[in-house]
């Protein structure tokens, strides 16, 4: 309990700092970027923050182009991995109110056709499986695939083909021990090594899909260990943030939380508070305490 209620006292800090500048960028001093304002927006969200919430999820609506597609920085409209982002920031904050823009984003996401090839007996993975890549008409990696695989979860596109083979890759792509990478298993029979932060995100898109994979438990068994290691503040949240969507977030997850908010409250960008109070949410709602408003503070 001291650890869930010192993780409470940081995740007000953490909304406090996000709800005073929604809009923002990786480093203080870098141009406003689409991945972190669309975390924020989210996690202000959640916490029963409208106003300050729909300042980032005007900010992405204003930037999304013509085809649908959202950029990664005010000032680059390519690539466009971040529309999942925007997706997911426009069913947190209204969606109801953002059902056009996320039409066109989910449109423009199905449209994209990663680079694919036959399976490759040298690599571990499935090079025939179509995922999202970070750049357009490139190999399919394992986080762009998991942002649109979760954005396209809700609604009709659940089922869809695109979305459903996403899944299959998330599942191709995770570690024969567990956790994952950025994308490759093995290579000339030599298993790679798992990143927290990847891993991390692999399961969080993983828990709200019916997997039968033995894979995923290992996966789970490495980030409760690998929380316990030195890590950055983002691969700490992340790690922790795929525990809580299967329920797996304790004292211990909370503790190695508090304790990373000592170094991203010196952080004066947006993307690690961001980061870290979608995982202090998951983890105080698995533990079933409230989350309160900001202003209710």
């Amino acid at each position: 309990m001291a650890e869930e209620l010192g993780l409470t006292a940081a995740l007000d800090s953490a909304l406090t700092r996000l709800r005073r500048s929604p809009i923002g960028g990786y480093h203080a001093d870098g141009p406003a970027a689409s991945e972190p304002i669309a975390w924020a927006a989210i996690a202000l969200a959640h916490a029963g923050e409208p106003a300050a919430a729909q300042a980032g999820a005007r900010w992405l609506a204003e930037r999304q182009a013509g085809d649908g597609s959202v950029g990664v920085t005010a000032e680059q409209a390519e690539p466009a991995w971040t529309t999942a982002l925007a997706i997911l920031a426009w069913r947190a904050v209204d969606p109801v109110g953002y059902a056009q823009p996320i039409a066109s984003a989910s449109d423009w996401a199905l449209d994209q056709e990663p680079w694919t090839q036959p399976p490759n007996p040298v690599l571990g993975h499935d090079l025939s499986l179509a995922g999202w890549s970070w750049a357009p008409d490139t190999h399919s990696w394992l986080e762009p695939t998991a942002f649109f695989a979760v954005a396209l979860r809700d609604g009709t596109l659940a089922t869809h083909p695109r979305r459903v083979e996403a899944v299959r890759l998330l599942q191709d792509r995770l570690l024969p021990s567990g956790g994952a990478n950025y994308g490759n298993t093995v290579v000339f029979g030599q298993e790679l090594l798992q990143h927290a932060q990847a891993s991390g995100v692999a399961a969080w898109a993983l828990a709200g899909e019916r997997v039968d994979d033995p894979r995923l438990r290992l996966t789970l068994d490495y980030l409760a260990d690998t929380i316990r290691q030195p890590l950055g503040a983002a691969s700490v949240a992340w790690a922790v943030r795929g525990l809580a969507a299967h329920g797996l977030a304790g004292e211990d997850a909370a503790a190695r939380l508090s304790a990373a908010w000592s170094r991203v409250g010196r952080d004066n960008g947006l993307y690690k508070p961001a980061l870290f109070a979608l995982a202090a949410q998951a983890t105080l709602t698995h533990n079933r305490l409230p989350i309160r408003p900001v202003a209710a503070r």
